[in-house]
């Protein structure tokens, strides 16, 4: 699995400075767009809390959905059906459980990465309100894993790109615009509510928000991190499932 994380990290190496400017320029772009522009329109804030800082911890969790998807598609797609990477790992030999390891390491990897940026951001807008905030980082690591897993599932089972813009049109956006990033899950629909409460990004919105607003989950954090868990969990057994299937002959 190192050899697979590390072939991934010296990629990373050669091309990081394309993703760079995006990794500092879109947190900025959103915080600037929505926290205080969209945050105008709501002088009184959410619960007290003015607006750019309460979307702030919600932005940092879409932001490691997104960057996990972004990597769990195309590129695990590519390694199967274009590039074949995948079918060069597997003659090495390495096994399915390595070559997906590393490759789901590098994606959480990348994760921590933007997360991290984001943070660096909102610390410089002041929106840090706790000691406990550095914890939106581990939260970041364990959303974008829980959806990493069930993508690169995906992602191995299908042969052409056009299923991906479906998962990202019907899938992902509804995800990111109704998990309580932008407005609290509450003042949705029971049925949407309920859809919400299902999806793993809400409970990362939730964790991360409770980190960087210096709230006490309670016994609903413990809820919020095992259902987390149980999703990367899920996921990532599919994903070696659907990955031993185009492997192993």
């Amino acid at each position: 699995m190192l050899a697979v994380l590390e072939y991934h990290l010296v990629n990373y190496r050669r091309t990081w400075r394309g993703s760079a400017l995006s990794s500092l320029v879109l947190p900025l772009l959103t915080m600037l767009g929505f926290g205080i522009g969209v945050g105008a329109y709501v002088p009184g804030g959410v619960d007290g809390v003015p607006y750019l800082d309460w979307i702030v911890p919600g932005l940092i969790a879409s932001t490691a959905v997104q960057t996990a998807i972004g990597e769990a598609t195309w590129p695990v797609l590519s390694s199967f059906e274009w590039l074949k990477v995948y079918f060069a790992q597997a003659a090495a030999p390495l096994r399915v459980r390595d070559i997906l390891g590393g490759h789901l390491a590098y994606m959480v990897f990348r994760v921590l990465i933007s997360a991290a940026a984001f943070l660096a951001i909102a610390a410089a807008f002041g929106t840090l309100h706790s000691w406990w905030s550095p914890l939106a980082l581990p939260v970041a690591m364990l959303v974008g894993l829980a959806v990493a897993g069930p993508t690169a599932a995906y992602a191995a089972t299908i042969t052409s790109d056009s299923y991906l813009v479906i998962l990202l049109r019907f899938a992902i956006l509804p995800m990111s615009l109704f998990s309580g990033v932008f407005f609290p899950v509450e003042s949705l629909p029971v049925v949407l509510r309920w859809i919400a409460y299902a999806l793993p990004l809400w409970h990362g919105v939730d964790l991360s928000r409770a980190a960087m607003l210096g709230l006490d989950p309670g016994g609903l954090g413990l809820v919020h991190a095992l259902y987390l868990i149980a999703w990367c969990a899920a996921g990532c057994l599919l994903a070696h499932i659907r990955y031993r299937r185009r492997l192993v002959i």
